[in-house]
């Protein structure tokens, strides 16, 4: 019975993955879309790649803020995640090598549309009574389109849907690539993924449960210790299979421009995986980064744009790179980990850093993957509270909240017993949803944020350091923060 509904809702996933994910709805969303904020803020990719850096490092201007680097954690902590490493490694087996660098196109020209969106969300936040900030899309939909009845019901589509996606795809997604990390040890069994889910759902609502505070802590602590000891021993395995580099690249790039094969089967091309894992990787254009982004107390909306554009870069050309790498360099086969529809990504990286370190290698891809599904599973959260909040258009009571946190910790032990293709598919559809609604509204309303930036720019010309006033770029509705 219970395999016979999962089946259900399976076939009903795919048949709406097959409509998002035609080439002219979320793939063209993404790149065209990418590829006109890139040039309408004249590669700001690249030219204003330092100023990311450098603002990264400036502290809140009031007692209560949070700081860039605080905000660009918490998206982070979303974004850096199990799909760095489970992810990563399904696009290589089901997509080919090529998907490597259609996931690096996505992560590049998805720098400019996470900047308009995060500049967006600081354009238009809002104001707690201790004088901290949140936001995020379901604000500037409100707030910035002028038809104010279809704004607002933009902005609670929205809400619900990265609840759904957060709460529900992403975070039982999480579970199960952390579960299926296991599978390779001798102690695994069917038992494994109950004990682990249990586990699992356990520490997380210890988190959660104990309020945002320690989510924050917790989050900014992990991401970057993590991030720099994973990247730190891929580097290791790089350089023991040094002599394989130059046919490492000929496989990314022979097989990223195999049109033949690509458009022979679009919806299993290398474009196709690129494009889906790279956007659950960076997720740069859905709209969820600039929730964070929206927290942070800066003296001008550029700066946490710039900082959310370094988090995008940061995950995909840095992190998802390293597991490519550390994956294609090695002899290990990904073909041999095709499982029917889906991938044992868990198995192809385990024997992949196994080939180079020995044993040390998979306990090391184990410990990785439980702390990264567990900023993951907090940085998802993160999003959540405050997005029903909006649906209810009033803050969560205490046993409301209670019971929210509640389902969302049952609902990490669902996905860690789920079946893969479930999982998977789940996320891409719900992805999906926060793509077309996201995209084409920060395409209407991203002329605000490039005059945003040119004001940025003007005053770093004049040799100031940037404040913002709403009005010197024509916005002349009330806003909390930019009068």
């Amino acid at each position: 019975m219970e395999n016979a509904i999962s089946n259900i809702v399976l076939m009903i996933v795919l048949k709406i993955i097959d409509v998002l994910y035609t080439p002219w709805i979320v793939p063209l969303l993404l790149l065209a879309g990418g590829l006109y904020f890139t040039i309408r803020t004249r590669f700001m990719q690249v030219s204003m790649f330092k100023d990311s850096i450098k603002v990264v490092s400036e502290k809140p201007k009031s007692e209560n803020g949070i700081s860039s680097f605080g905000a660009l954690m918490v998206s982070t902590a979303s974004r850096v995640g199990t799909g760095n490493i489970i992810g990563v490694a399904t696009a290589i087996i089901l997509g080919g090598a090529g998907s490597i660098f259609w996931m690096w196109i996505t992560a590049i020209f998805g720098g400019a549309s996470a900047f308009v969106e995060s500049t967006l969300a600081q354009i238009y936040k809002k104001k707690n009574s201790d004088g901290s900030s949140y936001g995020g899309p379901a604000y500037y939909m409100r707030d910035a389109i002028r038809f104010k009845s279809l704004g607002k019901a933009l902005g609670v589509f929205f809400s619900i849907i990265i609840i759904f996606t957060y709460a529900v795809g992403y975070n039982m997604l999480a579970a199960y690539n952390l579960q299926s990390t296991f599978s390779t040890f001798s102690f695994y069994n069917q038992n494994s993924p109950k004990v682990i889910g249990v586990i699992l759902a356990l520490a997380f609502g210890a988190i959660v449960i104990g309020g945002a505070k320690r989510l924050s802590d917790v989050t900014k602590i992990l991401v970057p210790v993590m991030g720099v000891i994973y990247v730190g021993v891929a580097l290791v395995v790089i350089l023991m299979n040094i002599k394989n580099v130059p046919h490492m690249f000929h496989l990314i790039f022979a097989n990223a421009f195999d049109f033949k094969a690509i458009f022979g089967g679009f919806t299993g091309s290398c474009i196709m995986f690129g494009v889906k894992r790279g956007l659950y990787s960076n997720e740069a254009g859905m709209g969820s980064a600039p929730n964070a982004a929206a927290t942070a107390d800066v003296s001008h909306p550029v700066k946490q744009g710039l900082v959310q554009m370094l988090s995008v870069f940061i995950d995909t050309l840095l992190i998802c790179s390293t597991t490519a790498f550390l994956c294609l360099i090695t002899d290990v086969d990904p073909q041999k980990y095709v499982d029917g529809d889906a991938a044992n990504a868990a198995g192809y990286v385990q024997a992949a850093i196994h080939s180079t370190l020995g044993n040390f290698g998979p306990i090391f891809i184990a410990i990785s993957m439980f702390f990264f599904a567990f900023t993951t599973l907090i940085g998802n959260y993160s999003y959540c509270e405050g997005c029903l909040a909006f649906v209810l258009k009033r803050n969560l009571k205490r046993q409301e909240a209670l019971v929210f946190r509640c389902i969302a910790i049952v609902l990490i032990y669902v996905g860690a017993v789920s079946q893969a293709d479930l999982v998977w598919n789940m996320a891409d559809m719900a992805q999906g949803f926060m793509v077309i609604t996201n995209m084409p509204v920060i395409l209407f309303l991203g002329g605000t944020a490039v005059r945003c930036l040119n004001d940025y720019r003007k005053q770093k010309h004049a040799g100031l350091d940037p404040h913002f006033i709403a009005s010197d770029i024509g916005i002349h509705d009330e806003t909390d923060f930019w009068k």
